[in-house]
């Protein structure tokens, strides 16, 4: 290919990688919608563990919110975070374990969306995470760093908070404890 043709070539390539940006945008799904909503626009669950729609703070309270009625433990993650590594299977293991009584939600932090898809598939979590890549959840629930978790009772107060690695055999009697009031 000469010189002149490439160069040529160069604005038709530039017209088309344009064209595929305008039609394949931030649209729904994993690649960036705002949150997933559901009726009346209110926050609902994301449809998938990997779905990772993006939310902020706001909208997060609101998914909250429409949680009420059973547990919720929510994860503040990220894929590149050495101590989120070493607790994911036992997260993964005891939402298994709760499922239907109990929603697992996770808050996967100043991460990236690939990364963050394998680690989801790594430790076959089953429960859904958001997508918070400025870390203001974590930091509107008034935590530091990651991993943390917090559990909330069946009327969305919160009960209790672990910073750090979350020692499975605790969480899992904090839970059966609500489960049983």
């Amino acid at each position: 290919m000469t010189s002149t043709m490439r160069r040529r070539g160069i604005p038709i390539v530039v017209a088309v990688v344009m064209l595929a940006a305008a039609c394949g945008g931030g649209g729904s799904g994993s690649s960036g919608s705002p949150r997933a909503a559901g009726r009346g626009g209110a926050p609902t669950l994301p449809p998938s563990p990997t779905a990772l729609p993006t939310f902020d703070l706001a909208s997060f309270r609101t998914l909250l919110s429409s949680l009420h009625g059973r547990p919720v433990v929510v994860n503040i993650w990220a894929s590149w975070c050495g101590p989120c590594i070493v607790e994911a299977p036992h997260l993964a293991q005891l939402s298994r374990q709760t499922r239907g009584r109990v929603q697992f939600v996770g808050v996967d932090i100043l991460d990236q969306r690939v990364p963050a898809h394998r680690f989801i598939q790594r430790f076959g979590w089953t429960y859904p995470s958001v997508f918070d890549p400025s870390g203001s959840i974590r930091d509107g629930l008034g935590l530091i760093g990651q991993p943390n978790t917090v559990l909330f009772d069946a009327n969305g107060r919160r009960v209790r908070t672990w910073s750090g690695v979350v020692d499975p055999a605790s969480l899992s009697a904090e839970i059966e404890t609500l489960l049983k009031t």
